[in-house]
């Protein structure tokens, strides 16, 4: 029998309930920052690589798998004479990141898969793909058409996980009892990571930076544990508790100690570009 592909890499969840709403990512992203304690923002960090490898560039910078636009509005306030293209699958979160650009007339929204982007070849000076790659049961595809659209030297700033990352979640959840197969539950960030973006990127760019930075989470309480894990596609919960931080509170205090969870994932950040031609 075959297995279930992983939520993130499911077309039909990933084009379905996933990102159907901004809210479960929104909700994610706020209980993450809420509980990080150490590790930089992500969005501030592509923002810096962007700049750094741009100069004073004004063509088209390309932000795939935009999301709600965190890191595009960002690439717009720092990158004022490019024009800034969000590319994501998602209506309602190209909606949202629409709300995060400065100035409107500076960029523009596109609903499409990354596989298929909807630029000509040799067209983008700068794209970056932060935290969507692991949606594509082939990344490598992924990357080369991201290499198809960059002009020659031109460069993508790409940001993925460890595969591990979050795994102490894993253990709650299984001690919980509350899906006792969570630990053999495979990663969601499995096809693409930090111990294997710099060989897929090098299957057709070239590689020419890469940085780990180890980010750290601690959840006070488990009612904070619960506003994470109702935002998981991971687990198998009882359908009473999936996504409803409150039922999913009160199961855990029923079964854990109500202590602190501190959660890591090691964040890699990788610079690379299309080769010029040689003279």
């Amino acid at each position: 029998m075959r297995s279930a592909p992983s939520p993130f890499t499911d077309p039909r969840q990933v084009s379905g309930p996933l990102y159907a709403s901004a809210d479960r990512i929104a909700r994610r992203t706020s209980a993450l920052h809420r509980a990080r304690v150490s590790g930089r923002h992500a969005a501030e960090v592509i923002a810096d690589l962007a700049a750094e490898a741009a100069g004073p560039l004004a063509g088209i910078v390309a932000d795939l798998g935009c999301g709600r636009g965190t890191t595009t509005g960002l690439l717009a306030q720092r990158l004022p004479r490019s024009r800034v293209v969000a590319v994501d699958l998602s209506a309602a979160l190209l909606t949202a990141a629409r709300s995060r650009v400065p100035h409107p007339q500076q960029a523009a929204a596109v609903g499409a898969d990354f596989h298929r982007l909807p630029f000509r070849d040799g067209s983008c000076d700068l794209a970056v793909a932060a935290f969507c790659l692991y949606h594509s049961p082939a990344p490598e595809g992924a990357i080369s058409e991201i290499a198809r659209c960059l002009v020659p030297g031109g460069t993508v700033i790409i940001a993925v996980k460890s595969a591990d990352s979050y795994r102490e979640l894993d253990q709650v959840v299984a001690a919980s009892g509350l899906d006792p197969a969570a630990l053999a539950r495979p990663s969601l960030y499995a096809a693409a990571h930090s111990g294997n973006i710099e060989d897929i990127a090098a299957s057709s760019l070239a590689v020419r930076q890469v940085m780990h930075e180890t980010h750290r989470f601690t959840f006070p309480v488990l009612a904070d544990v619960a506003e994470y894990l109702a935002t998981s596609p991971k687990y198998h919960l009882p359908a009473t508790l999936a996504g409803n931080p409150a039922a999913l509170a009160a199961a855990l205090r029923q079964r854990l100690p109500d202590a602190p969870l501190t959660m890591t994932s090691v964040v890699t950040y990788l610079t690379a570009s299309r080769e010029a031609p040689a003279p």
